[in-house]
C-alpha cells in the first residue's frame, strides 16, 4: 500500500457535493482525489430528486442529454392528496431552464454518472472503500488526511481538504467546527412498496389523511415511501405492532392495501432521524466543509441534494484559481461560506416553518384532513403555482458553472 500521496484537493465523501466538486475541479485542470468509504453507491433511502437547478448545471457542463438518456421519470407538477381532495401546488414547466422538471433518478445512478464523467479527466481520481479518519495538521493549517482502506492506511497530502461527508461528517468533527443545532420535530420511516400497473393515475407525491403524512417517490418498478412521524415516536409505533403500522399506511393511501404485506418485518423499515443544523464557520486554514457536512437539511422539498450541488459549484467557481496558485487563503475559503450561507439560512428557515406550521399540526390533528387556504389558492389559480416551483426547483441564488472546461 502507498505510504503517502499528494494532490491539490482531497474531498472526503463521494456524495452529490463531493462528486460534483471533484468533477468541476478536475475539469478545470486541478488534481483532485475523492474518498468514498463505501465499496459502491448502492445505498437505499437517499434522495432521488434532481431538481431543475441541478439539471441546469448538467446542461452547462454539456452532459444534460447524456444524463437524461438514463432511466428516469419527470415530475413537472407537484401534486398531493389531502383527505379525498387532489391538489396541485407547484408547476415547474415555466421555470427558465433547459429541463423544467424534477428528474426522479436513484441517487446511486446520479453519483455513478458523475463518477464516469469525472474519469474522463486525468486529474480526477476516485478511491472507493477509502475513509479519512484523521486530519494532518502542521503550523495551525490542515495539510491533508490519513486514509483507512482495506489494504492499509496512508497519508494523503493536499493544499485543500474538503469535508463533503454528510450530516454525520467525520471531517467537521475532527476539525472541531462549532455547530448550530436548529432541530426538527419530525422523523421519517423509509420503506419500499411494489408498484403495480395503473398506479400512476392514482398516486400522489404527498398524501395527508387522518393526522398522517405519507410520501411516495416513483422509482420505476417500486415506490420509495416515507412515513412521517413525530420526533422520537418510532418506539411507540413499533409497540403497536407491524399489522397496525400496515393498516395506518392503508388508511392514508387506500390503494396500497394489496401490497403493504411486502413489509414483512421491521427490518424492511428504516428510521431517518431528521435534523437541521449548520456550522457557524465552514472552514479552517486548509479545510472547507460543504453540503450536509456544513448544513444538514430536512427532507422537506427534497432540496438537500440540490443545495449541496450549489455549494459545490460555488466552491469550484471561487477556489479553482487559488488552488492553481497553492493553498487557498482564509479569506478565499470564507468567500465560499459568504456566498452560500444566506441561501442556506433562508432554506432552513422555510423548512422550519413548514415543519412547525404544517407537519406538526397535521400529525396532531384529529379527524378528517382539511385543505389549508394557501393550498386552495394554489390549486385554484395555476399562475400562483410558479412561486413554490421557483422556491423548490431553483432555490435561492442558483449557481452557474464558471470554471473552465
Amino acid at each position: 500500500m502507498t505510504v503517502a500521496m499528494e494532490t491539490k484537493c482531497c474531498i472526503a465523501g463521494g456524495g452529490p457535493a463531493g462528486m460534483m466538486l471533484g468533477v468541476l475541479l478536475a475539469r478545470a485542470g486541478i488534481p483532485v482525489v475523492v474518498l468514498e468509504k463505501h465499496p459502491d453507491f448502492l445505498r437505499d433511502f437517499r434522495g432521488d430528486t434532481v431538481h431543475p437547478s441541478t439539471l441546469e448545471v448538467m446542461y452547462e457542463l454539456g452532459v444534460l442529454d447524456e444524463f437524461l438518456a438514463r432511466p428516469h421519470s419527470e415530475l413537472r407538477e407537484a401534486r398531493g392528496m389531502i383527505g379525498d381532495e387532489r391538489v396541485t401546488i407547484a408547476d415547474f414547466t415555466h421555470l427558465p431552464v433547459h429541463a423544467p422538471f424534477i428528474a426522479m433518478v436513484p441517487q446511486w445512478d446520479f453519483l455513478d454518472f458523475l463518477a464516469q464523467f469525472g474519469r474522463r479527466y486525468s486529474t480526477f481520481e476516485l478511491l472507493m472503500r477509502a475513509e479519512a479518519y484523521e486530519l494532518i495538521e502542521r503550523d495551525a493549517c490542515i495539510r491533508g488526511v490519513r486514509v483507512a482502506t482495506p489494504e492499509g492506511a496512508f497519508d494523503l497530502y493536499a493544499d485543500l481538504v474538503v469535508g463533503a461527508d454528510g450530516r454525520t461528517s467525520t471531517v467537521r468533527e475532527l476539525a472541531r467546527l462549532p455547530v448550530m443545532e436548529i432541530g426538527a420535530p419530525i422523523d421519517a420511516l423509509w420503506m419500499r412498496l411494489p408498484k403495480h400497473p395503473g398506479d400512476d393515475r392514482m398516486a400522489a407525491l404527498g398524501n395527508v389523511r387522518n393526522g398522517r403524512v405519507f410520501v411516495m417517490l416513483d422509482r420505476g418498478d417500486y415506490w420509495q415511501c416515507a412515513y412521517v412521524i413525530p420526533k422520537g415516536g418510532y418506539a411507540e409505533l413499533r409497540q403497536r405492532g407491524l399489522d397496525a403500522f400496515r393498516a395506518s399506511i392503508v388508511d392514508v393511501v387506500p390503494f396500497l392495501a394489496d401490497r403493504v404485506s411486502a413489509i414483512t418485518s421491521w427490518n424492511d423499515v428504516k428510521l431517518l432521524r431528521v435534523r437541521i443544523d449548520r456550522l457557524r464557520q465552514w472552514h479552517r486554514p486548509g479545510l472547507l466543509c460543504i453540503g450536509d457536512a456544513a448544513h444538514a437539511m430536512s427532507p422537506i422539498g427534497g432540496v438537500g441534494i440540490n443545495l449541496a450541488i450549489q455549494d459545490a459549484v460555488a466552491a469550484a467557481n471561487l477556489l479553482h484559481k487559488p488552488l492553481q496558485r497553492g493553498v487557498p487563503t482564509a479569506a478565499e475559503l470564507q468567500a465560499v461560506q459568504r456566498r452560500r450561507e444566506l441561501p442556506t439560512r433562508i432554506t432552513q428557515r422555510m423548512q422550519v416553518i413548514v415543519q412547525n406550521s404544517v407537519l406538526v399540526r397535521t400529525l396532531q390533528a384529529k379527524g378528517p384532513a382539511k385543505v389549508p387556504r394557501a393550498v386552495r389558492l394554489l390549486n385554484r389559480y395555476p399562475l400562483l403555482r410558479r412561486i413554490p416551483a421557483r422556491l423548490v426547483g431553483m432555490g435561492f441564488r442558483p449557481e452557474h458553472v464558471r470554471t473552465p472546461g
